[in-house]
């Protein structure tokens, strides 16, 4: 069964979109998750559209979700790895089908923060303020910290 929520109690869950900036936005959160001595949650969003495409998709084969799942879920260890997150990080991974507000929401209604970035990988460029960060600040029931998009 694909997951559409993640039982989180504790921590600080971060949303990761695969965007460059969101590993920077992952790196922070595990800065502070180290320093307080919580759990790190990375939660990806994903729906058809957004999945990385499972090795099984070829021709007009479309592979059952839970293939494109754990092609969501290895493209986030891959992100994670990269993004060089200190070893002594307790880390959990989440791949989510569903709306990305709603899952970043409820994924962190029982942890201690929700960190986000200013812009992920859709939206305008032009925009300093993307509509996922505006609706999490708007609507979440834990504190959210927002950080800004740095330039490489």
């Amino acid at each position: 069964m694909v997951r559409r929520e993640a039982n989180i109690t504790g921590g600080i869950v971060v949303g990761h979109d695969g965007s460059r900036a969101s590993s920077a936005v992952v790196r922070r959160a595990a800065d502070l998750a180290q320093r307080l001595g919580v759990t790190l949650h990375v939660v990806r969003v994903w729906n058809l559209a957004t999945a990385p495409r499972p090795e099984s998709m070829v021709g007009g084969y479309v592979p059952p979700f839970a293939e494109f799942e754990q092609a969501v879920i290895a493209d986030l260890k891959a992100d994670c790895a990269a993004a060089g997150l200190a070893d002594d990080v307790d880390l959990q991974l989440y791949a989510l089908r569903g709306q990305t507000t709603e899952c970043l929401i409820a994924a962190a209604a029982h942890a201690e923060m929700l960190v986000v970035g200013t812009r992920g990988a859709g939206g305008f460029k032009g925009l300093r303020f993307g509509s996922t960060a505006t609706q999490v600040v708007r609507h979440s029931t834990v504190p959210v910290l927002v950080v800004p998009n740095t330039p490489d």
